[in-house]
């Protein structure tokens, strides 16, 4: 007996397995393809954009950001707009964050629709057996005393094939459901990392500019002190 004879000798709830099946594979696929790591977190890009703010050169580090479409290019485009309006710490980390949802939710979109299935196929593999059981027995209780033994099993291992055919889709199904799910995390981890380490050099670059500022105001001061006490000098000789 080939797939196509068990297929039909399932019944009808056959079909509702495999169109979970389908949709459960279809979206496996998709995440697999659009959560491609050179897609989300491309490490040459990420290492760029580090080595130009430390360099200083945030604006054009932002303007490579805001034309790269990755997820973590989202995050560090947040960051350095945040800086560019001479915000916070506080607030820079806060775009980050708000950003940051965004893609995570990004990241979670349809993979609990392959959890859905995963759990939904051997349900209705036993809902499949459970009818054909109880149509089994029916037909026993019509037929008795004719009825045979061999035909009593026949019916009962046609009703199982539906409950077969229900874990042999939730298994995979649930193993790739972790696998996103695992996949995922990781990658939401590492867009963390990186994304805390560009607000640890923004940080740096604030510190190093107010330092620079209150230098400038500190020349400027004791430039103006020597040609203050030369005025009172000349007017006292005057």
């Amino acid at each position: 007996m080939d797939l196509a004879e068990l297929f039909e000798q399932g019944g009808p709830l056959m079909w509702a397995i495999l169109a979970a099946s389908v949709v459960g594979v279809a979206v496996v696929l998709e995440r697999l393809w659009s959560l491609q790591r050179p897609r989300v977190l491309p490490r040459a890009f990420v290492d760029r954009i580090r080595a130009m703010v430390s360099k200083g050169k945030t604006s054009e580090a932002l303007l490579l950001c805001e034309e790269n479409r990755s997820s973590i290019a989202m995050l560090m485009a947040a960051a350095l707009r945040a800086y560019s309006h001479d915000k916070s710490r506080a607030e820079i980390k806060e775009a980050v964050e708000e950003v940051g949802n965004r893609e995570v939710a990004h990241f979670d979109r349809n993979v609990e629709i392959v959890g859905t299935m995963a759990s939904a196929s051997p349900l209705l593999g036993l809902l499949g057996t459970v009818i054909g059981m109880i149509q089994v027995f029916k037909a026993f209780v019509e037929a008795y005393p004719q009825a045979r033994p061999d035909t009593f099993a026949t019916g009962i291992w046609q009703a199982l094939i539906t409950t077969a055919a229900g874990l042999v889709v939730a298994i995979p199904l649930l193993m790739g459901y972790k696998f996103l799910q695992g996949r995922n995390d990781r990658l939401i981890i590492e867009m963390e990392e990186d994304a805390m380490g560009i607000v640890d050099l923004l940080e740096d670059a604030l510190r190093a500019g107010r330092q620079a500022k209150v230098e400038a105001v500190a020349k400027s001061e004791r430039a103006v002190k020597p040609e203050s006490a030369k005025a009172r000098a000349d007017e006292a000789e005057a």
